[in-house]
């Protein structure tokens, strides 16, 4: 099937049955991976919501069984910020075999001060990036398992205009909140599209393909209460926004078709269709910095340095 007939033929409405499949989404609790959770629960398949806060979490659950009956929904603690804890994570899912991750948990900062998280590391960088590169070297044996698993890094519109500094990864000489945001979503997706090229050289069945959400807005997101309540005022007041950007419902929709569609490849970049903003999912070049495989092999081994895993020891 050729990318353009897929994109005619996907329907993110109509999405195709994932019965007996099994499917991570980290921060599935809130935000794009509620949504990511919700829309992959319909399917059929088993979703494990990944979130360091469990009322928050049975919140999500509770609120997808509402809304899909029959939903095979069921979450775990996850926190991305102590690397220290995400093998005992992956063996709590007590599963044999996982069929797609999507890496979406994200903690975005405003303002000053620069955060750290326990292992000393920036907050954000330490989260958005260290939290999944490390994640993926615990899960790659249950992704190995599955026949054609897939790793899906949830990355940002951000990470377009921003450009690693290899030298200062965390920000520690010039710290400045959306900044650093940025680069450390350009982290995440760089990390996306060199894994794929390692499962690739090693001929793995497993492949990595990163997405973006475009442009999602909470007041243009339907109401997920508790989850997500959508004021009428809000509503009202977001709605010239329609025009350019949209809710977080649709945010996830590249994210979904990534996990589902057999069309999409390793190594690819997809987004929304309008203006890469708003729209349904269709696949976009890759961006040329997020293709540059030695700054992606220098984050790499930097990375490795940081967690103290190395992913590539896995590959298969």
């Amino acid at each position: 099937m050729s990318p353009v007939s897929s994109t005619l033929l996907w329907d993110v409405h109509r999405l195709p049955r994932a019965d007996g499949r099994v499917f991570l989404v980290t921060g599935g609790n809130a935000g794009i991976g509620y949504f990511v959770a919700e829309q992959l629960s319909a399917t059929g398949a088993t979703v494990v919501l990944g979130s360091r806060n469990p009322a928050k979490a049975g919140a999500a659950t509770a609120s997808i069984r509402a809304r899909v009956p029959g939903a095979r929904v069921r979450a775990v603690r996850l926190d991305l910020a102590d690397l220290s804890s995400l093998e005992t994570v992956v063996e709590s899912l007590e599963v044999e075999r996982l069929d797609a991750v999507v890496h979406n948990a994200g903690v975005a900062l405003d303002e000053p001060p620069r955060r750290r998280t326990g292992d000393g590391h920036e907050l954000m960088f330490g989260t958005n990036h260290l939290g999944h590169f490390a994640l993926t070297r615990w899960l790659m044996p249950l992704l190995s398992a599955a026949p054609a698993a897939r790793v899906v890094t949830m990355g940002s519109f951000a990470a377009k205009s921003e450009r690693l500094d290899l030298d200062d990864l965390q920000s520690r000489k010039d710290y400045r909140p959306k900044r650093t945001y940025g680069r450390s979503k350009l982290a995440q997706m760089c990390f996306g599209v060199e894994l794929d090229r390692r499962l690739h050289a090693v001929g793995s069945t497993v492949a990595s393909v990163v997405v973006h959400p475009g442009g999602a807005l909470d007041s243009l997101t339907p109401s997920r209460p508790p989850v997500h309540v959508r004021t009428v005022g809000a509503r009202l007041s977001a709605a010239p926004a329609a025009l350019f950007v949209q809710g977080k419902h649709a945010g996830a929709w590249p994210a979904v078709r990534a996990v589902l569609d057999p069309a999409v490849r390793g190594g690819q970049l997809w987004g929304p269709r309008v203006f890469r903003l708003r729209g349904e999912p269709r696949r976009e070049p890759v961006w040329n910095h997020l293709a540059d495989s030695s700054v992606a092999a220098r984050l790499w081994d930097a990375s490795c340095d940081l967690t103290g895993v190395d992913p590539g020891t896995v590959l298969r």
